[in-house]
């Protein structure tokens, strides 16, 4: 017994040491630590932070390159494998008619949160109309359905992989290029595994800028706003897609915790892309067929964004509180009408939820658009919420359509990695 004791004592210490390599070694803990060295080299020496810009749009831009292929790849298999072309178009329209759904929900709470907590009754000095100058000359160009087609590369790479899928699953003999692209897709991924290892690097680069640029001290005149934003993010993710979820059995909790990695990167990067690839292989390994995942989640990163419309349609009464704009319950119906449509051409792009902002504010007629300059300061780190809320819109999305169509495993019944 007491040979066995000490044998015991004596494995005890490799355990921890096995354990303590585990969490050095997980991606979700590095990258954690890397966002906490980028605020503080932000915060001690901003000018060295500034420059760190070009680590985290590089780490960006890789990610970028995968997103095409993934998404093509991915939607072609997955309509190749389905066999029924019906099937696909059932798909589709559920998704749309749910990210409409979703989406308006998402901003009516944000004008309601705004309206009731007005984040816009406070001192702003210190900021001129003039910067948001950029912005208002964008805002100048109407939107159009074929501007949006033409500036969204995710939508341009939907389109054609659906036509590619629908090409190909007329072949009579289409077992070759089911298997020329499955290795295809096995190289991609086994790429992006490899480059993920340069997530803590990218989230300390985009981290270090941020804090850097804008420093914290800046946050303060905008904490009320910064506040609110936060809070409706919180409460759409936890209470709206909770319930969602809840109603199909599966906890908020359990799914985040599936995707902390995805979160975690895309904190330190304020971009959902630089998820995106990442988030559609987790879901497939949650349990999603392949070809529900390659339908509705690059889809949704172009018609539900769901952060981005509670962004919009907070900015949007933020603004009209800060000038004393007084408005009407038609007019405030008429806010999120345009901005159900104008929020559709918020999607890939950085920094096109300003333009979006701007374009809308036109729109309207009674708010100033030159307001937008008071929201650059903090934009930067509203971004966070936004980009955060809108990869877990995605991801509840595919899970419900998942659902829909029976081809969804609970997280508890997955085998451990």
């Amino acid at each position: 017994m007491a040979k066995l004791q000490n044998l015991s004592e004596q494995t005890t210490p490799a355990k921890q040491r096995s354990r303590f390599y585990r969490i050095v070694t997980n991606t979700a803990f590095q990258v954690l630590l890397a966002i906490i060295a980028g605020i503080l080299l932000g915060h001690f020496y901003p000018a060295i932070g500034v420059k760190m810009e070009i680590i985290g749009k590089t780490f960006v831009d890789i990610i970028k390159i995968f997103i095409g292929p993934i998404i093509f790849l991915t939607i072609v298999l997955g309509i190749i494998s389905m066999g029924d072309l019906k099937k696909v178009g059932r798909i589709g329209v559920k998704s749309l008619i749910y990210f409409e759904v979703v989406t308006t929900f998402a901003l009516v709470l944000g004008l309601l949160v705004a309206y009731y907590l007005k984040p816009g009754a406070i001192d702003m000095e210190g900021l001129t109309a003039k910067d948001a100058s950029q912005y208002t000359e964008k805002a100048k160009e109407q939107f159009s359905w074929l501007g949006f087609f033409l500036s969204n590369f995710t939508l341009q790479v939907l389109v054609v992989a659906l036509i590619t899928g629908f090409v190909v699953s007329n072949f009579k003999h289409r077992e070759k290029i089911i298997l020329l692209l499955d290795n295809t897709s096995e190289y991609v991924f086994k790429a992006l595994k490899l480059v993920m290892y340069l997530a803590p690097l990218g989230a300390f680069g985009g981290m270090a800028f941020a804090v850097g640029k804008f420093g914290i001290a800046t946050l303060l005149p905008l904490g009320k706003l910064l506040l609110c934003v936060y809070i409706t993010m919180a409460l759409f993710i936890f209470l709206i897609l909770g319930s969602i979820l809840r109603y199909y059995k599966i906890g908020i909790l359990t799914f985040l915790k599936q995707i902390k990695e995805e979160l975690l990167i895309v904190l330190g990067t304020s971009s959902s892309e630089a998820a995106l690839p990442s988030l559609m292989n987790k879901l497939e390994k949650m349990g999603c067929s392949k070809s529900v995942v390659g339908l509705v989640v690059p889809t949704g990163y172009s018609f539900n964004l769901d952060g981005t419309s509670i962004y919009l349609s907070m900015s949007v009464i933020f603004i009209a509180q800060l000038y004393h704009v007084d408005l009407s319950f038609a007019e405030m119906l008429t806010i999120i009408g345009i901005l159900m449509l104008t929020s559709k051409g918020a999607a890939g792009v950085t920094g096109s939820g300003f333009i979006v902002l701007a374009s809308t504010l036109t729109a309207i007629h009674k708010i100033p658009v030159e307001g937008l300059a008071f929201l650059l300061g903090v934009d930067k780190f509203m971004s966070e919420a936004r980009a955060i809320t809108n990869l877990i819109g995605n991801g509840v999305a595919t899970i419900v359509i998942s659902k829909s169509e029976n081809e969804f495993v609970h997280p508890e019944e997955l085998p451990e990695d």
